[in-house]
């Protein structure tokens, strides 16, 4: 892991009330786990300070120190939120984060063959899919969308070697 890499947790929604508060958009999974990074929290050009997280119903409102009107917070409006890579928890050595899947080569266990690189991840509906675009060593010049299944289509995760093997043939 690069030790400055910074990962977005969130943005920031629209303004919420007269003191500047905003509705707080998650990207973490669960969407709870974003109250754990309070303090970490940083626009991608400049640092920032969460007076609270709170959440009201099913949404979470917050308030950067220091702003206190609504005219200040709507030019922070959808804006990101991030976080450095070395504020993450440590794994177990059977888990990964999704951001270091982004380079990884994929490979169809079927035939051996590489199938391209992960570009990233979208989710779009119903399972997380690996969005995989072709390199100079795949079998053909197809992007792909192969699902997050683990057992099903997603074989095995080699961290080390930065490949994941994935039970998807050239042809679907």
């Amino acid at each position: 892991m690069t030790k400055n890499k910074l990962i977005c947790i969130g943005s920031i929604g629209k303004p919420r009330g007269l003191i500047g508060e905003f509705f707080l958009n998650s990207f973490c999974n669960p969407v709870e786990n974003i109250i754990n990074y309070i303090d970490d929290i940083k626009l991608s050009d400049c640092e920032i300070k969460l007076e609270y997280i709170k959440k009201i119903n099913s949404k979470f409102v917050s308030k950067i120190k220091h702003i206190n009107n609504v005219e200040n917070i709507k030019d922070y409006t959808n804006k990101k939120l991030y976080i450095y890579s070395q504020d993450l928890p440590v794994l177990s050595s059977e888990e990964i984060y999704w951001h270091d899947l982004i380079g990884m080569l994929v490979i169809d266990i079927n035939k051996d063959e590489i199938l391209g690189k992960v570009e990233g991840l979208n989710n779009f509906g119903s399972d997380d899919c690996l969005i995989v675009t072709p390199t100079e060593e795949s079998v053909d010049d197809k992007e792909r969308l192969i699902p997050m299944i683990k057992e099903v289509f997603i074989i095995s995760i080699e961290n080390q070697n930065k490949i994941v093997k994935v039970n998807w043939q050239s042809d679907y």
